[in-house]
């Protein structure tokens, strides 16, 4: 599938994940790191990534966790996904007094 994978946000217990392909977003991915150690993954595919077909959506997850979550997989279910189709209106942020 030839991703790259860019970490955008970091917190002690979650971190935020973009997947692009040719310099271009594809997907957005919310890992969240739960204290029983396992994770919950919210993951916006793009509207126009190209990434329409469950395969290759499962490819983009296989991608995800080979490379950054080596301890928990699907199979042994402490791994969990919900991936939903979005589009980005705009980026809202606190403006300075």
């Amino acid at each position: 599938m030839n991703l790259t994978w860019k970490r955008t946000l970091r917190t002690p217990s979650s971190e935020r994940f973009l997947a692009l392909r040719d310099g271009k977003d594809l997907a957005a991915v919310d890992l969240h790191y739960l204290a029983n150690g396992s994770v919950a993954g919210t993951v916006i595919i793009l509207k126009g990534s190209g990434l329409d077909e469950s395969n290759q959506v499962e490819q983009l997850l296989s991608s995800l966790d080979d490379e950054f979550l080596p301890d928990v997989d699907l199979a042994h279910g402490n791994l969990s996904y919900t991936v939903v189709i979005g589009e980005v209106l705009g980026n809202w942020e606190a403006e300075g007094e």
